[in-house]
């Protein structure tokens, strides 16, 4: 049974009035949700474009900054330790927390310590100590993500879930636009330093939201074993005597194998295409993404109109295409909404190509950066919105947690491998030049779309 048909059963129930569908929203585990939400969100641009955006101010190489981009291959690959961070339990901190709760105070602490660190030194004297720092706040981030999604999931009824994921994504967007806009707010008022110590303090006091919060239960180890026996002879078609086989291929079958048989056993061959897609969709957007601040900043723009355009006024219109594209999925299924937002985001790139010309002509023009920011943030909160809830739909009711870690992993690996020569093009080539390469590499996504739609046809012209 995918998600898809534990949504169906949900909607299936009585309705509830809507007061009483309101005050879900003042339970304490959404509220707890949508501050750690906060939490798991604020570190992601502070090792992504806004650490890129302090280096280019400091006089870094751009080709060096493209490189900061691999960075952000650490949560491409965090599937690699979700299976320890799910089953195994951290000395003291798991006895006095719990299982969840002790890997997310962990991986606040690494991500404060790490940010920290980037604070005291100056890139062009320590770099070396930049990206040091860099990749223990993203491994820590990443490391917070994992235990978050199973805190999540483990807090809350199935009825309350989609408050859950509403908090934690409001949180998570409050979170971007405070690490975007705020970070570039105190760095001109200030200095980088300041605005990094600031983003730290921010993360000490969301160490004491992970102390409030109650520790969700669990399926005790006994209950655990027991129900990966089951599914791992279920899958396998014959009995395996998990329990009697040494500890790492019992872990290894339970946590990264099945979920890869289960979803090649549901989708055959077919299962290679839906990967290629995953790998491909993101590619144009986070090519350039990397390139998108220091891209400002070399047009000319100062740090104040890039927080006030690019990251607030940005940030409402990413809510905006979120809210609308909902609409269309609901009115039109996921299929058109997904081509809607791949051709869209290969076609801001475009828009953004066209104001890098505008370099030669004249001084920097705001209602010019306006009109392409709210282009890019529109598209990309569509495009975004269609992918999560395909993503959503690919997952097995059994593996829903594994089977997202592997798919959102996967959505990124590529993209940001890509992004770390983005800075090089840029100074081999020109903006323009690689604005245009970043608009061509939507069209595997857009194709690729067009396959999705004529197979889903097929299926249910076959079903009736």
């Amino acid at each position: 049974m995918s998600s898809s048909d534990t949504t169906e059963q949900t909607t299936s129930a009585k309705p509830i009035g809507w007061y009483e569908a309101l005050r879900v929203y003042t339970r304490k585990p959404v509220l707890v949700i949508s501050l750690l939400g906060f939490s798991a969100g604020l570190p992601f641009l502070l090792v992504f474009s806004t650490l890129t955006a302090w280096l280019r101010d400091e006089g870094v190489e751009r080709t060096a900054i493209g490189f900061f981009a691999w960075v952000g291959l650490v949560y491409s690959i965090k599937i690699l330790w979700a299976p320890v961070v799910d089953r195994f339990s951290l000395p003291v901190l798991n006895r006095l927390l719990g299982q969840r709760r002790s890997w997310i105070i962990l991986g606040q602490l690494g991500i404060a310590l790490g940010l920290l660190a980037m604070s005291v030194v100056h890139p062009q004297v320590a770099l070396t100590t930049v990206v040091l720092s860099a990749l223990l706040v993203a491994f820590s981030s990443a490391t917070q993500d994992v235990a978050l999604d199973a805190f999540r999931i483990e807090s809350a009824p199935d009825t309350e879930q989609g408050a859950m994921s509403a908090g934690y994504i409001f949180g998570y967007r409050v979170a971007l636009l405070v690490s975007g806009a705020g970070a570039f707010y105190i760095a001109d008022f200030a200095n980088w330093s300041i605005a990094y110590v600031s983003m730290a303090g921010l993360m000490g006091l969301a160490m004491f939201v992970t102390l409030w919060a109650d520790e969700p239960k669990h399926c005790s180890f006994e209950e655990r074993r027991c129900m990966d026996s089951m599914m791992v002879d279920q899958v396998m078609g014959r009995p395996m005597n998990l329990p009697q086989r040494s500890f790492w291929r019992r872990h290894i079958l339970t946590a990264i194998v099945c979920p890869f048989l289960e979803f090649f056993q549901r989708y055959g061959r077919f299962a290679l295409t839906i990967l290629v897609f995953i790998a491909v969709f993101r590619l144009s957007d986070i090519a350039m993404g990397v390139m998108a601040n220091p891209f400002y900043l070399d047009m000319g723009y100062s740090k104040s109109e890039i927080a006030s355009v690019a990251k607030v006024f940005g940030f409402l219109m990413t809510i905006l295409g979120s809210f609308f594209c909902g609409l269309l999925v609901v009115r039109y299924g996921i299929f058109k909404p997904l081509m809607l937002g791949a051709v869209l985001v290969a076609a801001t790139n475009l828009l953004f190509a066209l104001l890098a010309t505008q370099q030669d002509i004249g001084p920097p023009n705001v209602l010019w950066l306006g009109i392409v920011i709210s282009a890019d943030n529109l598209s990309g909160g569509i495009a975004s919105t269609a992918f999560v809830a395909y993503l959503s739909g690919l997952t097995h009711k059994n593996y829903t947690a594994t089977q997202y870690a592997l798919f959102s992993s996967l959505m990124t690996l590529p993209g940001k491998f890509i992004s770390g020569f983005s800075g090089w093009m840029v100074d081999t080539s020109g903006y323009p030049q690689f604005f245009l390469v970043a608009a061509m590499l939507g069209i595997p996504a857009i194709l690729l779309v067009m396959v999705l739609m004529r197979r889903e046809r097929s299926r249910l012209n076959i079903e009736i």
